[in-house]
């Protein structure tokens, strides 16, 4: 990316920036640019629709050490707690997570 604000992007799993673009080259210059580093292996809380592949993203307008402001980017993670009980009762087998253990007790 050759943009006209230098920075140094250090990559962190699921963050990212956007910057403003000081000068627009032409009217269909983007107005911000900037990356996102995504950890696809371990992405969770993600809806396909219509063949895409949907991530819900968090932003937090910040300085840089220039002064410079910019808008820092997460992959939202969130789930709801009933949709993780759900996923986590299907990964088990069963809503406790027991259900292979035998009811006689040894002593």
């Amino acid at each position: 990316m050759s943009y006209d604000t230098p920075y140094v992007f250090k990559p962190v799993a699921d963050n990212g920036n956007l910057r403003a673009t000081k000068t627009k080259r032409t009217e269909m210059s983007p107005d911000y640019f900037g990356v996102i580093s995504l950890d696809l292996a371990n992405l969770v809380n993600i809806t396909k629709q219509d063949g895409l592949t949907i991530v819900k993203l968090s932003g937090w307008k910040k300085k840089d050490k220039s002064g410079n402001t910019y808008l820092s980017l997460a992959v939202d993670r969130y789930v709801p707690k009933e949709q993780a009980a759900k996923e986590s009762d299907a990964k088990k087998g069963g809503a406790s997570g027991f259900d292979d253990m035998n009811d006689d007790v040894p002593f």
